[in-house]
């Protein structure tokens, strides 16, 4: 065997193992509500005897095995989980509607399933506005704060979690105004209200 032979083979070793891990891990997330992805990648590694390996999937390729595994195994229960999940998303984001609200995350995805947290992006120059809008409503909340990188800069942000009558988590952080006009929102990441309302109504 050519050594440019056996390099391309162990490379489409390589693949194949990335591929099956991609595919335990999106089964666990699926069945044992795992939501954290290096946790469910990592527990698919020592399943499959492969704690050492350096090629674990991305987030991507195991939410893409995630979506195939739904759609297979779950085509019956999963539509109406989720569609659960983005009207609690929306009814959140209406009673936020002033700090412009952003869906992101598994909900936006379509990868949630009845464990996942809603994530919501706020914006806000104001650092408290949002605490006080809370107060003011008498939302129950956790409060406290979310590493991020802005501008280069890595900092950390305002979040405070709210749980709702279904016993969901959803997860807000809150961002200064000009990460709001950065131009880094993708539709297929970033939705805002009328997105969502689209999105339901599809």
């Amino acid at each position: 065997m050519t050594k440019e032979h056996a390099s391309r083979n162990h490379a489409h070793k390589r693949d194949l193992m990335r591929e099956q891990l991609a595919h335990q891990a999106a089964r666990l997330m699926a069945e044992d509500g795992i939501t954290d992805h290096a946790f469910a990648k990592r527990k698919a590694a020592r399943q499959l005897g492969a704690e050492d390996t350096h090629h674990l999937p991305s987030n991507q390729e195991v939410d893409d095995a995630l979506h195939s595994y739904r759609a297979l195994y779950q085509r019956d229960s999963h539509p109406g989980i989720l569609r659960q999940l983005r009207e609690e998303a929306l009814a959140t984001m209406r009673l936020l509607a002033e700090f412009h609200p952003y869906l992101t995350g598994s909900v936006l995805s379509g990868t949630a399933g009845e464990h996942s947290d809603i994530n919501l992006m706020l914006f806000s120059d104001d650092t408290k506005a949002v605490l006080l809008f809370l107060l003011r409503h008498n939302i129950a909340f956790e409060d406290g704060e979310w590493k991020v990188r802005l501008g280069g800069h890595e900092g950390t942000v305002p979040s405070y979690t709210l749980t709702g009558e279904s016993g969901v988590q959803t997860h807000i952080i809150v961002l200064p105004e000009n990460a709001h006009h950065s131009g880094s929102r993708h539709p297929e990441t970033h939705a805002d209200i009328a997105a969502v309302e689209v999105l339901l109504a599809g």
